[in-house]
């Protein structure tokens, strides 16, 4: 299969619709506690997302916040969309690389430590795209 036939990132994100999108990878914190704080904001308009995650008490709340205003800066300067326009239509968290480590345990025998991390994807999309 070459590389050709598949599609570019931008394509399967967002197809022929305009909006823009940020992912931010091996962001050092756990896929299962970044997922609880992007179902905070996926489908608010993005003021209300922003306003959210800053006042989130979820650690994993700072690189979420990021990665959204990433992607509404880039569909500011690349398809001259305005930011009261847009809304978060997909965001969600794949897993990323584990880094194990060893603990040391009762009698010479060790246990060990996974630190996980996420790759975090979010997209915006103007709001007259939006399905009803």
């Amino acid at each position: 299969m070459s590389k050709d036939s598949r599609p570019s990132r931008r394509q399967a994100l967002l197809g022929d619709r305009p909006g823009s999108y940020a992912i931010a990878r091996q962001v050092r914190v756990s896929p299962t506690k970044a997922r609880r704080v992007v179902d905070l904001v996926r489908g608010l308009p993005v003021d209300d997302a922003l306003s959210t995650l800053q006042f989130a008490p979820q650690a994993a709340s700072e690189p979420v916040y990021k990665v959204l205003a990433s992607a509404v800066a880039n569909a500011e300067h690349t398809d001259n969309l305005k930011r009261t326009d847009l809304y978060v239509s997909q965001a969600y968290v794949d897993e990323g690389m584990t880094m194990r480590r060893i603990r040391p345990r009762a009698k010479g025998s060790a246990s060990r430590i996974l630190k996980r991390s996420s790759h975090i994807t979010v997209v915006v999309e103007p709001t007259s795209n939006k399905e009803a």
